[in-house]
């Protein structure tokens, strides 16, 4: 059996934690994981997945990753997953301390002396308090845009004193931290917001170690730091007031080749991700970068519509599986540098994960090549040669539109052609949400955490189900299992679903490609971390300083 825990220690080429004592100043310029992106929206009633990744810097939450746990710190985790947070790597942010009063009552105790910073036109300086955070469930709770069944299992949320916060369960929720803790749609803003545009970058505010500045679609976004922010950070014996950074700026970049121009130039001090084809040139060229290789954690595949024909018939599914020789992707496309089988469950979510090898030959056998058992299936289900169906994919993924050809070509052998509608990101995702899009849809699609990933992508109605994929005895057993409190019993129902969803193949799955972060080395306190909560890297970039006189050495001013 391959040893796929290799896959979940992060490669640096530091691990120990420098003893050196920080500095204050200075700029961080960040190539995001979504340096192609532009913000999707401000409001946090918009539940747009991108919301904690742009305001996470400014808006806290209830819970975060204890960063003082990553293996740069001599630690066990790697704080990669997009949103993913073992029990024992949470620590409160916004949350003191916690408790169950009973089975389905959870007590939260709120930090005093927290503060919102004044906010012109929003609010004057004041501190948090449980009605802010009754006021922000309230916001996400109440949206049209809510994601069906994700606060179902809460009945009611009241402040019982000024930083006191109960959660009154209707129903235990195994994602309970997640779903309103460190989750995607958990952040916390003043009530004062319901009185101003809450789709107004200028108007978000929080209590976070930075204030949203300025904001110019498609160039950057502009962060400074929070003068009144409430935390610090321990480097070796001493604590330190963070963040150390007098302003952080994601840089909005959408040519592969001019972001990796501006990481070797020095424009970017750090540059999140990195396809495995552009390492070698940059590792020669610019040898004095740091680098950490990471496994991606959101699946690449291709959604085959259920509830449309031929994608109704599990044979022409599996079918387009066996036309594509996933083998050869892994070799010759990412030169070796993927796994062939790591979605939807990811090698870093432990016993959860079940690899290839162990899985039952069925599910083996659609991740091998064999187009002629393809074509069978294809006639044997009555699709004719020549058969075309309609596949949309994102510009914005230089991977995914150099990967199509090959996939055309693949499909094409077995008498299935696509008809490839590259889309901008907005109308792609639009497409998704409004069930609008095509028979065939070409995602990344995040991984989350273990029962999540079965939930959004295979529950009937879910929004990130573009395969509309519909069982509802899996839909049962999903319901069973956010009930479940023990994590063993948890651990063996995903797995049994996961192999029931693979069999079923909704999707033609693709191999998962290992990326890579790299920094100059100016750049102190940091060791690649991605996210401390849900696509949220605020808690890693307020912890991170700037080495001006290193950097003043290599020649960068």
């Amino acid at each position: 059996m391959k040893n796929y825990l290799l896959l979940l220690i992060p490669i640096f080429c530091n691990s120990l934690v420098s003893a050196q004592a920080p500095s204050y100043g200075g700029e961080l310029n960040i190539g995001t994981v979504n340096v192609t992106l532009s913000a999707l929206s401000w409001d946090p009633a918009d539940w747009t997945w991108k919301s904690n990744h742009d305001a996470g810097n400014v808006r806290e939450q209830l819970f975060a990753g204890d960063l003082s746990k990553s293996t740069r710190k001599g630690g066990i985790y790697s704080f990669l997953s997009e949103a993913y947070l073992p029990t024992d790597s949470i620590r409160g942010e916004l949350a003191e301390r916690w408790e169950w009063e009973d089975p389905l009552t959870l007590v939260i105790h709120l930090r005093k002396g927290v503060i919102f910073p004044e906010k012109h036109g929003v609010m004057k300086q004041r501190e948090l308090v449980a009605d802010d955070v009754v006021y922000s469930y309230d916001l996400v709770n109440e949206s049209i845009k809510r994601i069906p069944t994700y606060f179902d299992h809460i009945k009611d949320v009241v402040a019982r004193d000024e930083h006191t916060v109960v959660f009154y369960f209707s129903e235990f929720n195994a994602e309970w931290a997640y779903r309103f803790g460190y989750g995607f749609y958990s952040g916390i803003s003043p009530r004062e917001m319901e009185n101003v545009d809450r789709k107004s970058w200028r108007n978000v505010t929080g209590t976070g170690p930075f204030l949203l500045q300025r904001y110019v679609q498609a160039n950057a976004q502009i962060y400074a730091r929070n003068d009144k922010y409430w935390d610090s950070e321990r480097i070796g014996d001493a604590s330190y007031q963070i963040p150390f950074v007098d302003k952080v700026t994601y840089r909005i970049i959408k040519d592969e080749a001019t972001f990796l121009t501006a990481l070797r130039t020095g424009q970017l001090d750090i540059l999140e991700s990195i396809r495995w084809i552009a390492v070698d040139h940059l590792k020669e060229t610019t040898p004095e970068l740091k680098w950490n290789k990471w496994l991606a954690t959101s699946g690449t595949f291709i959604a085959l519509r259920v509830d449309m024909k031929p994608f109704d018939d599990v044979r022409v599914r599996r079918a387009l599986n066996l036309a594509v020789n996933q083998q050869e992707i892994v070799d010759k496309f990412y030169g070796g540098n993927a796994e062939l089988m790591a979605y939807p469950q990811h090698p870093e979510f432990g016993e959860y994960f079940e690899p290839l090898e162990e899985m039952p030959a069925s599910i083996k056998h659609l991740f091998s090549y064999d187009p002629i058992e393809a074509r069978r299936l294809l006639d044997e289900a009555g699709v004719p040669e020549g058969f075309t169906f309609n596949m949309q994919v994102c510009s914005c993924s230089p991977s995914q539109m150099d990967l199509v050809p090959l996939l055309e070509s693949y499909l094409d052998k077995v008498g299935v052609k696509v008809k490839i509608q590259p889309m901008e990101y907005a109308s792609f995702l639009s497409a998704m949400t409004t069930k609008t899009h095509g028979p065939g849809y070409m995602l990344a699609s995040g991984h989350t955490n273990p029962i999540t990933s079965i939930r959004k992508s295979f529950v009937t109605g879910q929004t990130w189900n573009p395969s509309q994929y519909s069982d509802p005895q899996l839909n049962e057993e999903v319901r069973l299992l956010h009930l479940e409190r023990d994590e063993e019993k948890r651990i063996k129902i995903i797995r049994r679903l996961t192999r029931r969803v693979l069999d079923d193949a909704p999707y033609i799955w693709l191999p998962t490609a290992y990326v890579h972060t790299a920094w100059w080395p100016w750049v102190k306190n940091y060791g690649g971390e991605l996210r401390a909560g849900a696509v949220r890297p605020g808690p890693v970039y307020a912890r991170i300083w700037v080495d001006k006189e290193l950097k003043s050495e290599l020649g960068f001013e």
